[in-house]
């Protein structure tokens, strides 16, 4: 008898491309586990439940890790260890996927801990394990007695050719002119992620709706799979303690007082503290006779009244906290070049959010390395995002960076690369955002500083990108869509919306919706206003950069890219590095040489422009062909009784024979050359057998007009 007894369904998600999600073979002791597989790819979800909530807790603490595992692709990790160390960037991104999905799913007041875990075990080349991934989470919850509201699950969908495409391949996906993880339930979309090739707003509503009909089949499948596995109810759970009468009596004393805070349009912090200051006054006017369990409640009510009083401020009165109208964007205020050592710098700000970004431009040495299971690759255009404490006036610990830095910078890096020169430009890019003032969408701060910050440090950008964060308001049929939202509106509302991109599509989104029921109407209706936005603000960027520096600046390392023909890397290379080692030692600059395409790819390097020029001639000397007719500044080498030798290009000499000096007789070289000279000659043959050079310096010269015979 077998110890097993697994349960299995199996789906095409399209193209005869089959995914079966199984239970009951691995991990046995969670209580629930799957496998999903497609091909050669194979995921572990695993997830495990608290039966009861810590003492004392006030949030719900789920945590989401995603994992790839080296050896799911015959491979060796690159650390000093040799181990799977802490979680990359691709494997946190890819986790807060899975968060943002699963999050919402669980009820309000369920307050035990909850620990979801994904795991690559089998990698497949051309199958991008991420799309997977939230589908595997939500299938081990669907089969657990863990209570879920409902059951959920993402899908890529790209776009090659007019052709939608769901969960493409590697090889689909690098073809596709756009990319976007969506994620929902059955009946609403939950969250929205991903960059395209300046697409109109409608190209997303499509994609969405296409992506949406795909997540039905996969709920479905997981729906089967839990009947298969008998899961029929879940788990009973301790609610956390909750006093009616204490929520009516907090309400009546605090509620028009609490409207009058939200309506007086003030700023972050004497709203902040004006919120502070009355839940203090509820805390007096209950006395200190009230129970502790009670004491602990006014927090809660407090917060839900906040909650109530301004959702209906701004759904009946169309008043917004700063006083703003809902499509109003707060006041702009951007600068350029005002750092003078980074190679590209800008102060963006935006009401009491600011951004100070700095753009660094680097070698071909300072590509970042982005490894994962699957394959190590480098990258010549990375953003780094951060947020200090003080940013929002508190004190904390400086851990280094945490999982929101990375997903922000993650968003605005991928919108401005949409806009970055092409493989042929030749410098390493680093994007770096420092928040130095927070009031809600830093990340939308960070596209607009980031852009104006590389077209001021001479980076080719095509266009400006911009971005804004939009939120919602909805309560039964009655909607409020908000523009620029604050860090309150955003905590407070059913969406946080961003967009980013151009004048003429977007290129970048992420949408994280709270509510269910949200209907593609309303969608395009917050998309037509966010473009409103986005055009607002790159009218002032416009005015402010109109477009990049012809040139880096003069303090800005110089570099020229050339691609030479496969046949002349070991020229420039020489026996043992010799002769590039030469050039770098001679020059002063740095030169970097690679094989790409069949073909060879130098990049120069240097900080002062003549070391540049000096060894871009040398490296086009040694790759050039001399052509018989052509011209050239040669060095003497030699000199001869017969006539000099000449290097007319790099490690080529030629000789310029006596005869060909000039077209007066010449009896011998005494006194006609020195070793070193400068001298212009034109190649007039080669020899085909030998390979010998001849040069010329008189056929330069006009030619004297004969004298008459006497």
């Amino acid at each position: 008898m077998s110890l097993f007894n697994p349960k299995s369904v199996t789906f095409d998600i399209g193209g005869g491309r089959m995914v079966t999600i199984e239970t009951g073979k691995m991990a046995r002791q969670a209580d629930g586990a799957v496998t999903v597989r497609q091909g050669n790819c194979i995921l572990l979800a695993t997830v495990v439940a608290n039966k009861e909530p810590k003492p004392g807790q006030g949030f719900f603490p789920l945590s989401v890790d995603y994992q790839e595992k080296f050896g799911s692709a015959g491979r060796i990790p690159g650390s000093f260890f040799k181990r799977e160390a802490r979680l990359n960037d691709y494997e946190i991104l890819t986790s807060r996927l899975i968060d943002r999905a699963l999050r919402p799913l669980f009820p309000e007041d369920y307050l035990c801990e909850v620990q979801v875990l994904i795991t690559l075990i089998s990698s497949d080349e051309e199958v991008m394990p991420d799309s997977l991934a939230c589908l595997a989470a939500s299938a081990a919850l669907a089969v657990s007695d863990i209570p879920i509201q409902e059951i959920i699950s993402e899908v890529r969908i790209g776009r090659v050719n007019g052709e939608m495409i769901i969960n493409p391949s590697r090889t689909e996906l690098a073809a596709s002119d756009f990319e976007f993880i969506i994620a929902a339930t059955d009946k609403n979309i939950m969250m929205v992620e991903g960059e395209s090739n300046e697409c109109q707003e409608e190209d997303l509503i499509k994609a969405i709706e296409a992506g949406h009909e795909a997540i039905r089949l996969q709920v479905k499948a997981q729906q089967d799979l839990r009947g298969l596995v008998g899961i029929t109810a879940k788990r009973e759970y301790t609610k956390p303690y909750r006093n009616e009468e204490l929520n009516e009596k907090i309400t009546a004393f605090a509620k028009d007082k609490m409207y009058a805070i939200a309506a007086a349009a003030s700023a972050k912090f004497e709203r902040s503290d004006a919120f502070k200051a009355l839940h203090q006054e509820v805390v007096d006017f209950l006395g200190e006779e009230l129970p502790d369990e009670d004491k602990a409640l006014i927090g809660h009510y407090t917060g839900d009244l906040q909650y109530y009083v301004v959702r209906d401020m701004i759904l009946h009165e169309r008043k917004r906290l700063d006083g703003r109208g809902t499509e109003d964007i707060r006041q702009l205020e951007m600068e350029i070049d005002n750092l003078p050592t980074p190679h590209g710098s800008a102060l963006f700000t935006r009401g009491e959010t600011q951004s100070l970004t700095t753009v660094t431009l680097g070698t071909p040495l300072d590509e970042l390395l982005m490894e994962t299971a699957n394959k190590s690759d480098y990258t010549n255009f990375f953003l780094h995002y951060n947020f200090p404490p003080f940013s929002t006036g508190e004190v904390k610990m400086m851990r280094g960076v945490g999982r929101r830095e990375v997903g922000h910078g993650n968003l605005a890096m991928r919108s401005l690369k949409k806009m970055m020169p092409g493989s042929d430009y030749p410098y390493t890019v680093r994007v770096v955002s420092d928040i130095l003032e927070s009031n809600g969408s830093s990340s939308m701060a960070t596209v607009c500083a980031g852009s104006l910050a590389l077209m001021d440090a001479g980076v080719p950008m095509a266009k400006h990108v911009s971005g804004v964060a939009m939120g919602l308001i909805k309560k039964g049929d009655d909607f409020a869509i908000l523009t620029d939202i604050l860090g309150d509106e955003d905590h407070l509302g059913d969406m946080d919306f961003k967009v980013t991109g151009t004048r003429d599509g977007i290129c970048g989104v992420q949408m994280d919706i709270k509510v269910d029921g949200l209907s593609m109407d309303v969608m395009r209706q917050a998309l037509a206003q966010a473009k409103k936005g986005r055009m607002h603000i790159l009218e002032a960027m416009y005015a402010c950069m109109p477009a990049a520096r012809e040139e880096v600046k003069p303090h800005a390392p110089r570099m020229v890219k050339i691609i030479i023909d496969k046949e002349y890397i070991g020229a420039v290379i020489g026996p043992g590095g010799k002769v590039i080692q030469e050039i770098q030692r001679e020059t002063g600059a740095t030169i970097n040489i690679e094989e790409v395409d069949n073909r060879g790819e130098v990049s120069i390097f240097s900080k002062e422009k003549a070391s540049l020029e000096r060894a871009l001639a040398w490296i086009n000397g040694l790759v050039a062909v001399p052509v018989v007719g052509d011209t050239y500044e040669g060095t003497v080498k030699s000199i001869k009784e017969f006539g000099a030798f000449v290097e007319f290009l790099p490690k080529k000499e030629g000789l310029l024979h006596i005869s060909e000096i000039s077209w007066k007789r010449l009896e011998s070289m005494d006194g006609i050359f020195k070793e070193g000279d400068k001298v212009k000659v034109k190649l007039l043959d080669v020899d085909q057998k030998t390979g010998k050079f001849k040069l010329s310096r008189k056929a330069l010269m006009p030619k004297p007009e004969a004298q008459p015979k006497p």
